[in-house]
C-alpha cells in the first residue's frame, strides 16, 4: 500500500506539503521530511482506500532541538 499524505504544520510560516509513505503514520510519531523532524498531532482519513492508495491528512508540529 502507498499512503498519500497531505500535511499542515502548526507553524503558520511553514507551507506544509504532500508526501508518499509506505506505512501509515500515527499520532505522536516522529516523522522526518527532508531535514526537519515533525511530531504527528492528528491523523485524518480523507477517503476510503482506492486502488492500492490510502489518503490521509496530518497535522504536525516541528520538533525543536532536532
Amino acid at each position: 500500500m502507498t499512503y498519500k499524505i497531505s500535511y499542515v504544520v502548526l507553524d503558520k510560516d511553514h507551507p506544509g506539503g504532500i508526501i508518499n509513505l509506505e506505512s501509515p503514520p500515527s499520532r505522536g510519531e516522529l516523522l522526518v521530511i527532508g531535514n526537519v523532524t515533525y511530531e504527528v498531532r492528528e491523523v485524518i482519513e480523507l477517503m476510503p482506500p482506492q486502488g492500492g492508495f490510502h489518503y490521509l491528512h496530518l497535522t504536525c508540529e516541528i520538533v525543536e532541538g532536532e
